[in-house]
């Protein structure tokens, strides 16, 4: 199951487990029950803290394994085979579990504990969902430090009558005591905020004793992470406030054109921004989401105030707005009704929950064309539709695209609506912008790939934006207001890419330390 290679990695991993672990497998006459097996024996082999039973009788789901250490009560549980995305997550869970301790903040580590109620957690993912692992391991650790709560992850493909049966049509979707959770890329931070429902106001008034910053950075994108580092290098007070560090950057794939990396995947390069940004002193509060902003001219103090959802105010000197963007969306009747439940916005997260299905891809740029290549790979067919009357991906991106038989490229043509039976779409309906007629495709998903909205809403009213919604920035990074500077895809600064909003960073952050230093 395991090469060589792998198994040497994964042998140098367990020699860190403390305490023995015992894995019980449920299984049947299936091939994946086999496999799951032969990668157990595989595990097994390589340590004698481990020791696996099988049962062929018991009522868990089949395949699947608990980890457990011996002589405690840990609920977590594999339900399929974790490999892919997912090897982590078990390796993760073989440490933890073993006794390793988890690379997370003592303070959270004692509010998991501390959590009252019993949670029966199930998270539904696919093996290629590059979201999903951050959801698993976030619930394993929370199961492995607190007995009342459990933890089971299965694999959609595997289990597809449960997936049917809950019209799950999107990953990571998770349920805690048989109700739907939520769906999407979520942080341990903002799981434990959900079931803890006093943390919003603890964190709040933490965040108000915090003296007040020389530069405070919003978001934690390429841009927010580049202006941080840059401004703890001046030795200056930094802080970062995200409402999830790393950005969009962690919903991002494939990464081929950062200069000097040839190729690596968005988590990745998110996990290594923010170990950069934390080697420097420099104060990270994530999960908060900034709801108001008051110049320095209209408060008491002379200092720029933010406000956050919680209900926290941070005050700064000086102020990095680098909230980047998200996914835009239709607007289309049937869109907000059928997400995930047909309508989805990640190919590599979503797509094999469509295997053997037809679907479409909205949007002829590099992300639409490049998402519809992927999917040709698993679905039956693929249709593309472009409002515009020629796609505009790189040319080598169209060139694969028309090399495939199960592909058909619509241009010219205006997604009016999105139809289902109340539960799942089941078409779209598209008008012809040369002919005006109107058409109709029977499809069971769409996926939604036409660009970029800057997150700037809560800054209506304060700074000066453009009417997309881009804050607009001279070419120092400085917004309309004194001391309030601006980087990244929340700019008007052209070509949304990871090494540009980088240079605007570290651009603006320099702007920051120059104003400091002037006024």
């Amino acid at each position: 199951m395991l090469d060589t290679s792998l198994k040497g990695q994964l042998q140098a991993y367990l020699e860190r487990v403390v305490h023995p672990i015992e894995i019980n497998a449920s299984v049947d006459d299936s091939a994946s029950a086999q496999e799951m097996l032969d990668l157990l024996n595989d595990i097994v082999g390589l340590t004698d803290k481990i020791t696996l039973n099988v049962s062929r009788d018991d009522k868990e789901r089949k395949p699947s394994f608990g980890i457990n250490r011996v002589g405690a009560n840990m609920g977590v549980r594999f339900a399929g085979i974790p490999l892919g995305h997912e090897f982590t997550s078990l390796v993760l869970a073989l440490l933890q579990v073993g006794g390793h301790p988890p690379k997370v903040e003592a303070d959270v580590i004692e509010q998991i504990k501390a959590l009252d109620g019993k949670f029966e957690f199930e998270t539904f993912i696919s093996l290629s969902c590059h979201n999903c692992p951050d959801v698993v391991q976030a619930l394993n650790l929370m199961a492995v430090l607190n007995p009342n709560i459990r933890h089971t992850m299965i694999d959609g493909a595997l289990f597809q009558d449960e997936v049917n049966a809950r019209e799950i049509m999107g990953v990571p979707a998770v349920y805690v005591n048989g109700k739907l959770f939520g769906q999407g890329r979520m942080t341990l931070e903002e799981i434990i905020a959900k079931i803890d429902t006093g943390a919003a106001e603890r964190e709040a008034a933490k965040l108000a004793q915090k003296e007040a910053f020389d530069v405070l950075v919003v978001g934690g994108g390429p841009a927010g992470a580049s202006a941080a580092i840059y401004a703890a290098r001046k030795g200056i007070r930094t802080g970062v406030a995200a409402e999830r560090f790393g950005g969009q950057v962690m919903d991002t794939l494939a990464i081929e054109n950062f200069i000097s990396v040839l190729e690596t995947e968005g988590p990745k390069m998110a996990a290594a921004l923010e170990a950069h940004v934390k080697h420097y002193n420099v104060d990270i509060m994530n999960n908060q989401r900034a709801t108001g902003l008051v110049p320095a001219d209209q408060t008491d103090d002379g200092l720029v105030h933010v406000t956050f959802e919680n209900g926290a105010k941070l005050r700064s000197k000086s102020l990095i707005i680098s909230t980047g963007a998200r996914w835009r969306n239709m607007n289309v009747p049937g869109e907000n009704e059928y997400r995930t439940k047909g309508v989805a916005y990640c190919p590599h997260c979503d797509g094999p929950l469509f295997k053997g299905k037809k679907v479409a891809v909205i949007g002829g740029g590099n992300s639409g064309v490049e998402a519809a290549i992927d999917l040709a790979g698993i679905v039956e067919h693929v249709t593309l539709i472009e409002f515009d009357s020629k796609l505009r991906a790189d040319a080598v991106l169209q060139k694969k695209l028309y090399s495939m038989n199960n592909v058909r490229v619509i241009v010219s043509a205006q997604t009016t609506e999105v139809t289902g039976d109340g539960h799942k779409m089941d078409g779209l309906i598209y008008k012809d912008r040369v002919s005006g007629e109107v058409h109709r495709l029977d499809l069971a998903g769409v996926f939604v790939q036409i660009g970029l909205v800057p997150n700037t809403e809560w800054l209506k009213g304060t700074v000066e934006l453009t009417n997309r919604g881009e804050i607009i920035v001279d070419d120092r990074g400085q917004t309309s207001l004194p001391g309030v500077f601006a980087a990244g895809d929340c700019t008007t600064v052209p070509y949304k890419q990871i090494i540009i909003a980088m240079g605007e960073g570290a651009k603006a952050s320099l702007a920051a330390f120059d104003h400091l230093i002037r006024s």
